[in-house]
């Protein structure tokens, strides 16, 4: 009896063995399936539903063909310092040939088939000659179709065939911790692709440009990433690579892209009129601060003062006064200048627009005629 019963002891312990192995190793055989704590099972999703790519290259590959690199060239005048002599300016004066080229790299992304490029406006500021290099090896020369210093967005176009063209994305679907590429030519390196998510959406007041939205990520960006792309997980374009925080010139992971929605609005201008065309008002104006806020029982987040109003401008005309509170645009809430500034630029010129002010603590409503915006020099 002693025999049978250490026999069976055996069975059970070498099946209790294979069993152990196989849950490890092939728990789909057994019914089960590893869990979390609480039993909870990790499924990692993707934005719009289904399962994450175990890799992104199929985004990276959609991409990269409509990533261009940029390389400008100014010609630099009077670098010896015998051209700055007065003798010898006599003989030569100002028509010295330029004596050495300055270049410069950045990059740039390739949205429509006839040739039109978004970049920054500092990667081809002030440049005599620029070069696109595309991602198949082709080279062309490009020309400046218009910029817009106070977005820091310029537009380019080179003339070549069958033009690699990025979609654009969405970037109001997107949201904090969404994972992002980003696209560009770092360091005169070659194209390269980096890995992030975005961090904050809509930042502002950074006094970087004078209308910022900027999309934040952690996505590495280096010298020459600027004009590159952000796209999604889709390959699809959510901004333009624009600037870096950093006290070394290097990536310390807050980086800020353009979203690809202002690029859209400054391209399709800039095609149509060969400049921006926004809305202006003629107004100074200030954040409300806790102090004003409850001098006038307004809530923190709420409003724009009027600071100041230009003479014979639009508002000044439509009977808009300093000391006014900002409320609406269009039924649109005004949360603070940035929001204000916004809302006025997107007004089209010569067409009246309702604003609402608090003026005394009593609500009324001012029908501007919109001006033009003065082009602003950088």
């Amino acid at each position: 009896m002693r025999r049978y019963w250490l026999l069976f002891a055996q069975t059970v312990t070498i099946a209790l063995g294979i069993y152990v192995v196989i849950a490890a190793l092939r728990p789909a055989w057994t019914g089960r399936a590893p869990t979390q704590v609480g039993g909870v099972v990790p499924v990692l999703q993707a934005p719009g539903g289904g399962p994450a790519p175990a890799s992104y290259r199929d985004a990276a590959g959609r991409a990269m063909p409509a990533v261009v690199n940029i390389l400008t060239s100014k010609a630099l005048r009077e670098t010896h310092p015998l051209l700055k002599d007065p003798f010898f300016k006599r003989f030569f004066g100002d028509k010295m040939p330029p004596q050495e080229q300055m270049a410069s790299l950045g990059s740039g992304v390739i949205v429509s088939g006839d040739g039109y490029i978004l970049t920054n406006y500092h990667v081809v500021e002030g440049a005599d000659e620029i070069e696109v290099g595309l991602a198949d090896g082709r080279k062309s020369a490009a020309s400046v179709v218009g910029t817009d210093p106070e977005t820091d967005l310029a537009v380019i176009r080179i003339k070549a065939d069958k033009l690699p063209v990025i979609v654009l994305g969405d970037p109001e679907q997107a949201r904090v911790g969404d994972v992002v590429l980003a696209i560009g030519n770092p360091f005169g390196v070659g194209q390269t692709v980096t890995l992030g998510i975005i961090s904050a959406l809509g930042r502002n007041n950074l006094h970087i440009n004078h209308f910022e939205n900027f999309i934040q990520t952690d996505a590495a960006i280096n010298f020459g990433n600027s004009g590159g792309a952000l796209v999604d997980t889709r390959g699809n374009l959510l901004g333009i690579n624009s600037a870096i925080y950093s006290q070394t010139g290097g990536s310390v992971g807050i980086g800020f892209a353009i979203p690809v929605s202002t690029a859209k609005t400054v391209l399709d201008s800039i095609i149509k009129h060969g400049q921006v065309v926004r809305g202006w008002i003629g107004v100074e104006s200030q954040d409300i601060t806790p102090e004003i806020a409850d001098s006038f029982g307004l809530p923190r987040d709420r409003g724009a003062i009027i600071a100041g109003v230009v003479r014979g401008g639009p508002a000044d005309r439509a009977g808009m006064r300093p000391g006014d509170i900002l409320l609406a645009v269009e039924g649109k809430k005004v949360g603070s200048t940035n929001d204000m500034m916004n809302l006025i630029a997107d007004l089209p010129p010569g067409g009246k627009a309702n604003m609402t002010v608090m003026r005394k603590n009593r609500e009324t409503t001012i029908a501007v005629t919109v001006g033009r915006r003065p082009r602003q020099t950088p």
